[in-house]
């Protein structure tokens, strides 16, 4: 029988936004109500999920630029400073409130878990966030290592997180499987030499997962499973 890369995987690192949880729901209710305190027009929730995927500073640049298209970019990174800090109270009042874990994911990750794959969170949100979103989904016992977009001296699209777990657990990058729904997991991956798995149904600015040319495509998370355990 002829051999397949996944057959290789030891470690496996998972996304978190738009990968295990459809966090837009909340982000976007956090992101209007900074933007209402700020007397600045609302955003719709699908605007929000093309901003999602490159942390909580970056997704408001973009509600702040969207909210005031003639101002300078200077002056939008300016606001941050005085911004940021009300988003995250927002955030942390709607962090789990209108989230949705994804079909298949906690039966997924059964399996896995039940097949010995060690396994991780690499995110780009912050880590005072991941923590509490996972235990609120009975995600958090799943991961030996969870990595959020603070944890490190950078963040995907770079492959430092990805390089830190083939450290960690002293593994080859062929050992190790980043599962992520945006072109930042893909690039973060192929900088680290690692294999890929790009899932269709999350958040990645409106492009088909496809067009990063990730070792495998997946619609479900079942999918990913099935690669791995079948």
């Amino acid at each position: 029988m002829t051999k397949t890369p996944w057959q290789a995987v030891k470690v496996i690192a998972f996304d978190l936004d738009g990968t295990l949880v459809d966090s837009v729901p909340d982000l976007a209710a956090a992101t209007n109500a900074t933007l209402s305190e700020l007397n600045l027009a609302n955003a719709q929730e699908q605007q929000v999920r093309s901003w999602v995927g490159n942390g909580a500073k970056v997704l408001m640049t973009r509600a702040l630029s969207f909210a005031q298209p003639n101002k300078p970019v200077d002056e939008i990174n300016q606001q941050l400073d005085s911004v940021m800090p009300r988003f995250m109270h927002h955030y942390g009042l709607h962090l789990e409130k209108h989230s949705e874990l994804y079909p298949e994911v906690l039966e997924t990750l059964t399996k896995f878990k039940t097949s010995g794959y060690k396994m991780a969170v690499v995110t780009n949100k912050p880590y005072e966030f991941t923590i509490p979103l996972l235990k609120s989904f009975g995600l958090f016992d799943f991961f030996e290592q969870i990595l959020g977009g603070d944890s490190l001296t950078r963040m995907k699209p770079d492959p430092l997180p990805l390089i830190h777990l083939i450290d960690f657990w002293d593994v080859a990058p062929h050992q190790l499987l980043m599962v992520g729904d945006s072109k930042n997991d893909i690039l973060a991956a192929k900088s680290a030499q690692v294999l890929s798995i790009g899932l269709t149904y999350g958040y990645n600015y409106g492009e088909h997962i496809g067009l990063s040319s990730p070792d495998a495509v997946c619609e479900s998370f079942s999918q990913v499973g099935d690669l791995l355990l079948n």
